[in-house]
């Protein structure tokens, strides 16, 4: 369990040094209503509000969203501090996030 999990904080990683990660929740939301956001992650301790905002945003624009990990560990993974919600906007970055996550269950 610790190496996926580890895979996947290193891809969101990648994406942000690649710039084809949006962090924070404005950029995020800016990102997704454009149709540039090819997966949304939220932090799992992200409030309830935040989580349901991003849900039913994600399933009106149909981006798919994860909810994964925690603020300090989705923070730490992009070189920053705590983050509640992320945008990958690369098609590859998110396929690879999704298949990882996949290949676990």
């Amino acid at each position: 369990m610790r190496l996926a999990r580890d895979k996947v904080l290193s891809l969101i990683s990648l994406a942000t040094k690649a710039g084809r990660c949006a962090s924070g929740e404005f950029m995020t939301e800016g990102q997704t209503k454009s149709g540039r956001a090819s997966l949304v992650v939220v932090a799992e301790d992200a409030s309830d509000n935040t989580k349901k905002k991003f849900r039913d945003m994600c399933k009106f624009y149909k981006v798919p969203m994860i909810v994964y990990g925690d603020k300090d560990t989705l923070g730490h993974a992009m070189g920053k501090q705590f983050r509640a919600s992320l945008a990958i906007l690369d098609e590859g970055f998110a396929k690879g996030i999704l298949k990882e996550l996949k290949s676990r269950t």
